[in-house]
């Protein structure tokens, strides 16, 4: 009798657990985009898009980071820099040699708070240098980078990237390389990671059947 009611017991609780699990609505909070290549094979890719001038990518950040610290363990977390007008391409290819460098995950926020917080104008190859060194990046190898043919490719891919997921505005989640989420459809930036996590897990859950 008790193992019984125990059973009940187990399958009330996973029930409700189902019942009561946050569904979203392909075509509503976020939409199924042409498939995209993505760049690794054993976990599910996770992009942000953003654009360090974007104020709503700068208030996303504190959030995003949080959720990269509890994201499941079956993701790959990449940046993707937006490009939509020729000019934003100082801050891509200052985000990818600083990423060749090593050092992106010690600037990247610095960078948003130059920008937003300080009102710094990093908008030209010549302030972004200068702001860079002031902060501790050896100028020569920053140069040496920024210009970097490599880093071009990726300026590039970047924006392929873009135009395939149709990105119209930033902060974006992409997931691999089906889905977009956007501030719009999700309503909130909490949300939009909440809309991640669940495709992930129907990604996940399709994986296993295969």
């Amino acid at each position: 009798m008790i193992r019984k009611l125990a059973f009940i017991s187990l399958f009330l609780f996973t029930a409700g657990s189902y019942v009561h699990a946050e569904e979203f609505t392909e075509g509503v909070e976020y939409k199924r985009v042409t498939d995209q290549p993505t760049e690794v094979a054993d976990k599910i890719e996770v992009l942000e898009f953003f654009w360090y001038g974007c104020p709503h990518c700068y208030k996303f950040e504190p959030i995003l980071k949080n959720w990269q610290k509890t994201k499941s363990s079956n993701v790959e977390f990449v940046r993707v820099p937006a490009v939509f007008r020729p000019e934003w391409k100082v801050h891509a290819r200052a985000y990818y040699a600083l990423q060749s460098m090593g050092l992106i995950e010690k600037y990247h926020s610095i960078i948003f708070d130059a920008i937003h917080k300080d009102k710094k104008d990093l908008n030209n190859e010549d302030e972004i240098i200068k702001f860079l060194v002031s902060k501790g990046v050896n100028e020569t190898e920053f140069k040496a980078a920024y210009s970097a043919f490599s880093v071009d490719g990726q300026v590039r891919k970047a924006i392929k990237k873009v135009k395939g997921y149709g990105i119209e505005g930033v902060p974006a989640m992409g997931v691999n390389g089906k889905y977009l989420i956007s501030g719009k459809s999700a309503g909130s930036y909490e949300k939009m990671l909440r809309i991640v996590d669940y495709l992930v897990k129907k990604e996940a859950a399709a994986a296993a059947k295969k």
